[in-house]
């Protein structure tokens, strides 16, 4: 644990302004409220700001940030108040802590509801300051770095989770990629225990098989450089594992075909200096086509620049590459940080960090703990694309953006308004998938109004979230209208006419809010014929009132369906919560519910398309997998102990061929949801004995 004078002496070691008496008051304050608290390592619980303030001052933050990570746990588990922070150390600490301490009280029950009541208070407390983020990041960031010292298994994985899902992702986003790894290294190996096992013990193998091979491809770049008259510092290492076992995962490889298992980075003087080792390091080894990126000229929505790519060494392995130079290496290793602008209690440029404002808007749109996680993954993980507006206006995208996804991004109206776009000039369908580069024109009408269909093919969880945002209203107007039929139907059963107050002495009786919540109420079928009849006119149903027929055929709730109308899941595609669906409805039959990317979707059938979506509480599914064993022993028990191990029930395995050193099986696994079966197929992928995984 960092000592009060060595915390000290490495703030003023970059800060030689900084508040030394603020710091000093903090760190004997801090210790004396946590007083003889333990964490679950037994270490002294005032070790744990401390570290939290440590890595803080490795990324060169202002004294009031290091005053608050030392002070961010006091509130929340001391006996200090807020206004004893206020006095003692300034408002500004206190609006911090006070920031920081929100995030920590979580009071919902079920774990996505806790995750995203955490998200949504930590976005709504970092739009005001964005070093509630940084103090927040290096807190977790202790936790996961200590993990292992708890003993609920469950505890764990559940915080591993979490960081995985949200605050590696904020990190990125904020070009703060040393702690994303870091983070992300930790939780993977909690979340994926055999994986991580699997990856280590082979990257081991082939550090022992090519001994220091890492150092002899970086000393060949240097000197190849060097030899051309550029001074470079070049440096190596194997990937993470987590970003070995991502890359299996997205390209549907194993270990054995991943060729690019080595990184480097070349760290040169300028801007031009960077395209001059790039034009070197091509002109000697053959560029992999598609694998080179210029965030130079067009920089990532957090900053960072860089140019990548992929080259084929002697050594025949592929080797990635990253150049840049100091300033831009500065910005990659400390993110925001890395021009901070709070000397004089000027907050950080908004333009560094405009996806914050977009997913505080999502805020005001997501209907439940689910979606609003769903949206900020979204906006967290995938890569992008940049497209232009026609004034030249730079809009960053993830990759398979739409021109619907750009209008949303450019304004929400905008987004809603959409009838049309022109790409490049050419008028074009809103469900093109726009590329790098592309000039965007969002042709638009103030009698236009968001399409349901668009769901289909949008993937920002701003245009996703405007969209539903529509369709809720508009399905909530048509339950109304559902429901103010069937009510009037109850009321012509009625003995007599109903009084001019009726319906007020219902809605009170009841105790639902007003007369359009109780026609939400009929329609969906929480208000019984009787019930409606008694509070309408007490003593009418005579307890003998047949009930209205309702359609069931699953228990699986899917929204986008009249309350009632009888579904059959597909055959063919098997849906599970969390694939993307659709209904296909023919008249007089019920609804049949596929995966939007089915086969039999693409053979033109002859039926109306319904937008569905899983609801609250879906789950369980059956999916089918095709895996292709290596013809060794044990492989088959291997695969049924991940199976087993991951909570996957197998009700039907086949042997569909051989081939040689290869068996090939087709197995019917009954999953959770859609991440559960990835969970599962990338756990496969890492085991000795899986060659392929696919899901069929």
């Amino acid at each position: 644990m960092l000592r009060q004078y060595e915390l000290v002496e490495k703030v003023r070691a970059y800060d030689p302004d900084a508040d030394e008496a603020l710091i000093n008051r903090a760190y004997v304050f801090s210790m004396k409220a946590h007083g003889a608290q333990v964490r679950a390592s037994g270490d002294p619980y005032f070790s744990h700001p401390i570290e939290v303030a440590g890595i803080l001052t490795d990324l060169k933050l202002d004294d009031e940030t290091i005053v608050t990570a030392i002070l961010h746990d006091t509130i929340e588990d001391t006996v200090a108040t807020p206004e004893q922070i206020e006095k003692l150390f300034g408002g500004n600490v206190a609006r911090l802590v006070d920031g920081v301490t929100k995030l920590s009280k979580i009071e919902a029950q079920s774990e996505n509801e806790r995750a995203a009541e955490n998200l949504r208070k930590f976005l709504l407390a970092l739009s005001d300051d964005i070093r509630v983020l940084l103090v927040k990041l290096a807190d977790r960031l202790h936790n996961m770095r200590t993990l292992h010292h708890i003993k609920s298994e469950d505890k764990r994985r559940r915080i591993a989770r979490e960081t995985m899902d949200i605050y590696a992702p904020l990190a990125e986003r904020i070009g703060m990629y040393e702690i994303m790894n870091e983070m992300q290294g930790l939780a993977f190996r909690e979340l994926e225990p055999d994986a991580y096992a699997s990856i280590t013990r082979r990257l081991q193998q082939l550090h022992e098989a090519g001994g220091d091979l890492v150092s002899r491809i970086g000393l060949g770049l240097q000197l190849h450089l060097a030899d051309h008259g550029l001074e470079a510092e070049v440096t190596g290492r194997e990937k993470h594992p987590y970003s070995i076992w991502k890359k299996m995962a997205e390209r549907h490889i194993s270990f054995e075909q991943l060729s690019d298992v080595m990184a480097f980075r070349v760290i040169v003087e300028s801007p031009d200096d960077c395209y001059r080792a790039l034009g070197l390091i091509h002109q000697r080894w053959p560029m992999v086509p598609g694998r080179y990126k210029d965030y130079i000229s067009t920089p990532k929505r957090n900053g960072y620049r860089s140019l990548h790519t992929t080259v084929i060494h002697d050594s025949k392995s592929r080797i990635e590459i990253q150049i840049r130079d100091k300033a831009m290496h500065a910005q990659a290793e400390r993110g925001l940080a890395a021009h901070w602008a709070y000397k004089e209690g000027r907050p950080v440029d908004e333009a560094k960090v405009p996806w914050i404002s977009d997913l505080v808007e999502i805020l005001d749109h997501a209907a439940n703990p689910e979606e609003l996680l769903e949206h900020t993954r979204m906006a967290m993980y995938q890569d992008r694309i940049f497209a232009f507006t026609p004034k030249g206006e730079l809009i960053q995208l993830p990759k398979g953006a739409t021109p619907v996804d750009f209008s949303y991004a450019v304004h929400t109206d905008l987004g809603d308004q959409t009838v049309g776009a022109k790409v490049n000039g050419r008028v074009v369908p809103l469900r093109t998938i726009l590329d790098n580069g592309d000039q965007v024109e969002i042709l638009a009408s103030e009698a236009q109004h968001p399409q349901p269909s668009w769901l289909r093919f949008v993937v920002t969880g701003k245009a996703r979230a405007g969209i539903r945002r529509f369709v809720r209203h508009k399905e909530r107007d048509e339950t109304i209208e559902l429901g103010r039929k069937i009510y009037d139907e109850i009321v012509a059963r009625l003995p007599a006419p109903l009084g001019n107050d009726a319906l007020k002495r219902a809605v009170k009786t009841l105790k639902v809010e007003d007369h359009d919540t109780l026609m939400i109420k009929i329609a969906r079928r929480s208000v019984s014929d009787v019930e409606l009849m008694e509070a309408l006119m007490p003593g009418s149903a005579g307890g003998d009132v047949a009930p209205r027929p309702l359609g069931q055929r699953t228990a699986i709730s899917i929204k986008g369906l009249t309350p009632g109308v009888a579904y059959d899941l597909a055959s063919c595609c098997h849906p599970i919560p969390g694939d993307r669906i659709v209904g296909l409805r023919r008249e007089d039959e019920g609804i049949e519910v596929h995966v939007i990317g089915c086969d039999k979707l693409a053979t033109g059938v002859d039926a109306d398309w319904l937008d569905l979506a899983w609801g609250d509480g879906s789950d369980g599914g059956t999916a089918r997998l095709m895996v292709i064993l290596r013809d060794v022993a044990g492989a088959l028990g291997e695969m049924a102990s991940i199976l087993g191990a991951k909570g996957a029930n197998i009700v039907n395995l086949g042997l569909a061929h051989r081939d040689g050193s290869f068996h090939t099986f087709h197995v019917a696994v009954e999953v959770h949801d859609l991440a559960h079966l990835h969970n599962l197929i990338a756990a496969l992928r890492a085991a000795d004995g899986v060659s392929q995984v696919e899901r069929i």
